[in-house]
């Protein structure tokens, strides 16, 4: 892989076309350039504006992110290496290994900077192991062990839907005390489960905290509850619902031999092998790539299992910076030979197209009985099969069944809420304000008449209880 070093201009945002402007943000003066930024907003149309805030957002959740210090990072390091140097965080920066910003003329890192480092570099790896111990696995081995004990072992190409469960669901997010002037109307966005998930059934909205919401129609990308409130002095305010679904294992094994010639002049082949900027780069890089993956495949499906299989291969998990701060995610994602769950699958959506693949993107939740969290995955098409489920970053598994290890490649499990069935879309109704995600949606939204509610200004929670169904 090629190496890659994080540079101030890979900021996602677009150049202002204001030189003043520009040089402060290619120098790292951010919160210079966030005061001009703002004024010359003012002067501006309403959808200049509009874009210019999202670009003074964009800077200011970088400086978020880019929260530690020398100092923390000295202090954490030296736990692992009590004989540091100044040199060794030097060449990790230079690297790439360390990602480092000069914001406003001193060094601050990426949040996970150093836990990235122990992820990335195998030597690194090797002394966190010595001293913490083996990396915690319990993710993976409580999926595998599903895997082993409830997937058929005589799997068939006609195996789409098993293990049906009860999913009680609970989702609440919470607005800081007084975020919000006392008085004013909070409006939120809380993510909800999609009606046309292939393996959900009976979807039940059994309490809302607020009386009154609206549901997003089910042709929208995101699928939400909007809620409003108004904020009370010195109290948090709470927006929450109850729900309940059927779900199963979705597992579709495909018959390569049922795979068809693709329409190339259809709607559905156009859309989903297209370019689109600036997360689904059709570069020289990514063309490159995509043509070495493949290299001696000719069935759609022996490319995109290859493209999956190198994701799983050559790129590790690691913590990743806010996707609305990224300028190209999948860029990132190749150059740097690293990501989390959302860039590995929008890597593999680009590479996929590349390849003329139909590709889009999935996202929501896993809720497996050990660990929750947010998740992306992807779609891909087969002429003459349909849409199947694709996660990179689950990828294969360890069951001792070589189509169970495969699974995810074809299948997804009734532990994933499916919230999202592309990316960047709009919401129901509108939202005034730039999204705090702008990629995707699995937190909330949230904002009031005087502008966005940022992550660090609220926060959310989801439990869930998965029964089996006899």
């Amino acid at each position: 892989m090629t190496s890659f070093i994080f540079a101030q201009n890979t900021a996602g945002i677009e150049p202002t076309g204001v030189q003043e402007v520009d040089e402060l943000v290619a120098n790292g003066e951010y919160s210079k350039a966030i005061v001009q930024i703002k004024g010359l907003a003012k002067t501006k149309d309403a959808e200049t504006a509009w874009e210019l805030g999202l670009k003074a957002d964009i800077l200011q959740r970088i400086i978020l992110d880019f929260n530690r210090d020398q100092t923390y990072i000295k202090e954490t390091l030296v736990n692992y290496y009590p004989n540091l140097t100044d040199k060794m965080i030097a060449d990790w920066e230079k690297s790439g290994k360390l990602e480092m910003l000069v914001i406003d003329g001193e060094k601050r890192y990426f949040r996970n900077a150093v836990w990235n480092l122990f992820r990335i570099d195998k030597a690194a790896a090797k002394v966190k192991e010595s001293i913490d111990g083996p990396a915690d696995t319990k993710l993976f081995d409580h999926v595998n062990e599903y895997f082993r004990n409830n997937l058929p072992a005589n799997a068939r190409p006609d195996t789409y839907s098993l293990n049906p469960s009860e999913i009680q669901l609970s989702y609440s997010l919470t607005v800081k005390a007084d975020a919000v002037p006392a008085g004013e109307v909070i409006r939120a966005w809380l993510p909800y489960p999609r009606e046309d998930a292939e393996n959900y059934s009976s979807i039940n909205l059994e309490k809302t905290s607020q009386e009154h919401f609206i549901s997003s129609p089910k042709e929208q990308i995101h699928s939400s509850l909007y809620m409003e409130k108004v904020a009370v002095a010195g109290e948090e305010t709470l927006f929450s619902y109850e729900a309940s679904y059927k779900a199963t294992d979705y597992w579709v094994l495909v018959d390569k031999k049922q795979i068809l010639p693709y329409n190339k002049e259809g709607e559905l082949y156009k859309k989903y092998t297209a370019e689109r900027l600036p997360h689904i780069p059709f570069s020289a890089e990514m063309k490159a790539l995509a043509a070495s993956i493949t290299k001696g495949k000719v069935q759609p499906y022996d490319k995109a299992l290859a493209i999956w299989n190198y994701i799983g291969e050559n790129i590790p998990w690691t913590s990743a910076l806010e996707y609305s701060t990224m300028a190209s995610i999948s860029s990132y994602c190749a150059l740097n030979g690293r990501g989390d769950c959302g860039m590995k699958a929008m890597l593999f959506i680009t590479l996929c197209r590349i390849s003329g693949i139909p590709a889009k993107w999935q996202s929501g939740w896993y809720m497996y009985d050990v660990e929750r969290n947010l998740h992306d995955w992807a779609e891909i098409y087969f002429e003459g099969i349909g849409w199947i489920p694709v996660d990179p970053d689950f990828n294969r598994r360890k069951t001792g069944d070589v189509s169970k290890d495969q699974f995810f490649f074809g299948g997804r499990d009734k532990y994933r809420l499916v919230v999202n069935e592309d990316f960047g879309g709009n919401f129901y109704p509108a939202k005034i304000y730039p999204r705090s995600e702008t990629v995707d949606f699995q937190r909330g939204e949230v904002e009031w008449k005087g502008g966005n509610l940022y992550f660090n200004q609220w926060g959310y929670s989801l439990r869930q209880r998965i029964t089996p169904v006899k």
